[in-house]
């Protein structure tokens, strides 16, 4: 006998209670979040037929080529929360500052603010190579009835009420958490819905997978040299294997489903690293320690990091719990 899947909007309403602010409007933007990825689905899955992919012809702020879908994505994305009127204000990874939002009837009501990095790994659309959004919300900690500051955007990652990811692969993925498990979602795209595909997902506590760019080794930190040579060697049974996409949220969602560790350091060329901490590394590590792993810069965890600006990069180490501690290991030891 088959039991009927739970869909994502099922999945919300039964566990709001769970949710510590149960106040409707949180579902609502994990709602609104899940119909923009629709949407943004839809037009990754066409990019080979459409003029949709290669450059946009402008840089964002970080100074990388703007892809087509990358601003496509953003606007959705942006637009779709807006409409919705449930956030009080945006932060994305390709605008250079954050978006206040009057809510309609009364003014700079909402509680939520929301940080974004619309479409991540966004140089392999062009190979069709899987890309992902990653999302980040927060209770705003200025005053209601007033507006947004940059102060409600740069809060440690630990307080963050929700986080998640949606992976445009072999199938659409949304994986997310309120602070209560992680659950992934499957959309089903014959009906245009999201079916609970994988219950309470979990990091193995050990993983054989390790994900580094490997072209950068010669700019590495030596205790993260060390690390990959450790990982190289096979003496003590320890056949570890290298997988890398490049692209974050799948090599994340591999590495949680399979166990390994991912490992973007800082290098000679990114002194500070490369990974934005708000937009990427505070959601990953979000998902991975509800996941039981780890997320670390190699000495500190990366959820007790204090932003001082939107678009602050920092080192990022993160996956299964004993590798990540074995990691930290080498960058204390070869500081």
């Amino acid at each position: 006998m088959t039991h009927k899947k739970q869909t994502l909007g099922e999945f919300i309403i039964e566990h709001q209670a769970s949710f510590k602010y149960s106040s409707g409007e949180l579902s609502s933007l994990i709602n609104s979040i899940r119909l923009a990825a629709k949407v943004v689905n839809h037009e990754v899955n066409k990019a080979g037929l459409v003029d949709i992919i290669g450059q946009f012809g402008e840089t964002n702020i970080q100074g990388e080529d703007q892809q087509k879908l990358d601003v496509y994505a953003n606007n959705k994305f942006i637009q779709t929360m807006t409409n919705r009127n449930i956030v009080c204000g945006i932060a994305s990874e390709e605008e250079d500052d954050f978006i206040s939002i009057n809510s309609q009837d009364e003014k700079h009501q909402n509680k939520y603010v929301v940080l974004i990095d619309p479409l991540d790994g966004s140089t392999n659309i062009d190979v069709n190579v899987s890309v992902g959004t990653i999302f980040s919300i927060y209770r705003r900690i200025t005053p209601i009835g007033t507006p947004v500051t940059i102060d409600d955007f740069l809060q440690k990652g630990s307080q963050q009420v929700a986080a998640g990811y949606i992976v445009y692969g072999t199938s659409t993925m949304l994986v997310y958490t309120t602070g209560d498990g992680v659950n992934g979602f499957t959309l089903n795209p014959a009906i245009g819905s999201f079916y609970l595909s994988h219950p309470d997902m979990e990091f193995p506590e050990d993983g054989n997978i390790y994900s580094v760019n490997e072209g950068n080794y010669l700019d590495f930190p030596l205790g993260i040299k060390k690390y990959i040579k450790y990982c190289q060697m096979e003496e003590d049974e320890r056949p570890y294997t290298s997988r890398y996409i490049g692209s974050l949220v799948s090599d994340f969602h591999r590495n949680m489903i399979k166990g390994g560790i991912y490992l973007y350091p800082k290098s000679t060329k990114n002194p500070n690293g490369k990974l934005r901490l708000l937009y990427e590394c505070n959601p990953m590590a979000f998902l991975a320690e509800q996941a039981k792993g780890k997320a670390s810069d190699g000495f500190t965890r990366i959820l007790d990091i204090q932003p001082t600006e939107l678009h602050q990069r920092v080192p990022f180490i993160c996956g299964s719990k004993n590798m990540v501690e074995k990691a930290e290991e080498f960058m204390r030891e070869f500081q």
